[in-house]
């Protein structure tokens, strides 16, 4: 019973981290119909920023609020100058922008920083079953995802940023600034990859630390359904606990084979993710 307990705590802290970099994926795929590739890139880089500036001053608090500024700004910038002038040709284009992104901005870590692993530190204490550190990680990813909710459904610029996705059209005849507001999903979703990069990266900081993270939380956002961020969240936790049994009981090797089975299986039956909007198209 206590293996269980410890492997389900274990889960739940590891599908945060999930549901968070899932989070930021559904944001720009709701916001421009593109899954951002070079998402874990930009977190990447923006937890080194905050690496040099915790080495700088020991101060983590402060090198957390740098990482947040840095994705919020490496987002709008990427939308604005990568983005915007090549998804007019095609979405494929902008895809193809994201994965070449990727591997530049991993190469440029690397080449600053080095390719040996750094020692990052934890927010919080990490010692326990249920750290301090994990509850903390847990609450800022439920947090996010509640003010994030209600960003969308309540607040004009929540609605607007809705319309400019499914309608950008119509939102320019009523007057909406379209190209700024997919510049604010840009810039709001590389806010919460920042996180989901500061909570999963410690203790050690390397170029490819969010690679398999970032391959989970793909999987999070695709079974909870690209465009539903609600399902992404529960689709993150459910995967990690998931994944965590997995671990546990069978073998960490099967890790990798049991996400692309529950995949495959979530695609077979719900080809939409199980919370996915489904299109009707009129014939």
């Amino acid at each position: 019973m206590d293996r269980f307990l410890d492997l389900t705590l274990n889960g739940i802290s590891s599908g945060a981290v999930y549901a968070a970099l899932g989070l930021s994926l559904v944001i720009i795929y709701r916001a421009t119909r593109v899954v951002n590739f070079a998402q874990p890139a930009l977190a990447l880089v923006a937890v080194y920023l905050a690496y040099a500036v915790n080495k700088a001053t020991g101060n983590y608090w402060l090198a957390f609020a740098v990482a947040l500024g840095a994705g919020v700004v490496m987002g709008a910038v990427v939308e604005r100058v990568l983005i915007r002038p090549v998804q007019r040709k095609s979405e494929l284009s902008a895809i193809i922008v994201t994965l070449g992104l990727l591997l530049v901005l991993q190469a440029l870590v690397g080449m600053i920083w080095s390719n040996e692993p750094h020692a990052f530190p934890y927010a919080f204490d990490f010692r326990g079953r249920f750290s301090t550190n994990d509850a903390f990680a847990v609450g800022l990813v439920v947090v996010t995802a509640s003010a994030l909710l209600l960003l969308f459904k309540v607040t004009p610029i929540g609605l607007k940023m809705r319309a400019s996705a499914f309608r950008p059209d119509v939102a320019r005849l009523l007057g909406v600034r379209v190209g700024l507001m997919l510049t604010l999903g840009w810039a709001l979703a590389a806010f919460v990859g920042s996180i989901a990069g500061m909570i999963a990266t410690a203790p050690f900081l390397y170029p490819n630390v969010l690679d398999g993270v970032f391959v989970y939380a793909l999987t999070a956002a695709v079974i909870g359904g690209l465009d539903n961020p609600i399902g992404t969240i529960i689709g993150g936790f459910v995967l990690g606990v998931g994944l965590s049994y997995v671990s546990g009981y069978l073998g960490p090797e099967l890790v990798t084979m049991a996400a692309l089975a529950i995949l495959v299986v979530v695609l077979a039956v719900r080809p939409n993710g199980l919370f996915g909007t489904t299109i009707a198209r009129r014939v």
